[in-house]
């Protein structure tokens, strides 16, 4: 599932900012679960039965939640501990589940972006740039960037490092990276089923066509600095 910052009226939260190559970036899993109140539990109960109701094939399971972190001139250290995928969708409180967000360029610079399906759990029907979703069990931000390109678009990236952690208003923590496809490796970007659109947005962001919006802009710019 997709994760990207949909409210361009609330910023969010810098939490550390790299860049980080993908050896800087260090893991740490707790092994105990998060607990949420009966309250929240009813409330990611509810969501689920919402995206089914939509038609959607989500399923719940167990995700990432951030504990902790420390970043310094040697990197990143992010210390996870496994929580239920379903709380991520709770409107005001999402636990401080965990998703990866891999912002994808072209070797000469274009940015791909691609329409979300009517039926996906976020973003639905609007436009997102590359790809992401939660961190699964186990696995390393880092490692999330790189699944989630091939996943949702079919392709590798030549290079790829780690931008920022960031924490929206709703508390969704996102891990931010950017990825550059090989020269003519744009051509074989094909879209799974959580998208019904793709484009190849310019290089240059002012010039980016109106469907993309201020939010991913902005985005883009500040990736860009």
């Amino acid at each position: 599932m997709s994760e990207q910052p949909e409210n361009s009226n609330h910023a969010p939260e810098i939490l550390a900012r790299g860049p980080w190559e993908l050896e800087q970036i260090h893991t740490h899993w707790h092994e105990d679960c998060f607990q949420p109140s009966p309250a929240k539990t009813r409330e990611a109960d509810a969501a689920i039965k919402g995206l089914q109701e939509r038609g959607s094939p989500s399923h719940d399971g167990v995700a990432a939640r951030l504990v902790d972190y420390r970043s310094d001139e040697e990197g990143i250290a992010i210390e996870l501990q496994p929580l239920r995928w379903a709380l991520r969708l709770v409107a005001e409180d999402a636990s401080q589940s965990m998703a990866a967000l891999c912002v994808t360029r072209s070797a000469d610079g274009r940015w791909l972006a691609g329409r979300r399906a009517q039926w996906v759990s976020s973003w639905a029907g609007r436009w997102a740039l590359g790809a992401g979703g939660a961190v699964d069990l186990g696995e390393s931000p880092a490692d999330t960037l790189v699944r989630e390109l091939r996943e949702e678009w079919a392709v590798s990236p030549e290079r790829v490092r780690g931008e920022a952690l960031l924490r929206l208003p709703h508390k969704l923590v996102m891990f931010v990276g950017q990825a550059w496809l090989a020269e003519g490796v744009e051509e074989a970007v094909t879209p799974d089923h959580e998208h019904d659109a793709f484009a190849w947005w310019p290089r240059e962001i002012d010039e980016w066509p109106p469907e993309a919006g201020e939010a991913l802009a902005r985005m883009a710019h500040w990736l860009s600095q």
